[in-house]
């Protein structure tokens, strides 16, 4: 009796070549969704970022509003200079505290994609 061998041989080109097409889209896929969760967060951030920097313009205002009524109320009386002084200190502490919070949360990269990015990078480098 002969004995027969049954050679099988890979999926051929055109299955490798669908076989990267699906890797390739489920690749593009994730990272779209990881973007997605991401920017979910970074919307997150900005609408804080925001509501900071609001804080700190009405302190502004404040700090104008409390210095133009101390100078109208008081006509430089006794105290006038120093409640002046004291209101527009006060409301400049909380302006400089609140522009130091949004700034530091520049800083912290709150508003970047780091996950996104580095997975970005390892794809980069496996490819190369």
């Amino acid at each position: 009796m002969e004995k027969t061998e049954t050679v099988v041989h890979g999926p051929g080109l055109m299955g490798g070549i669908s076989g990267l097409a699906k890797n390739l889209f489920g690749l593009v896929v994730s990272r779209v969704e990881l973007a997605a969760l991401e920017m979910s967060e970074v919307r997150n951030h900005v609408i804080e970022l925001l509501a900071i920097f609001a804080g700190a313009v009405l302190a502004v205002w404040f700090a104008l509003a409390y210095g133009t009524a101390t100078i109208v109320m008081l006509a430089w009386d006794s105290w006038g200079w120093k409640i002046l002084l004291v209101m527009f200190l006060v409301f400049l502490v909380i302006t400089i505290v609140l522009v130091m919070k949004g700034m530091a949360m520049l800083k912290q990269g709150k508003l970047a994609f780091p996950e996104t990015m580095n997975e970005l990078r390892h794809d980069r480098d496996a490819l190369l």
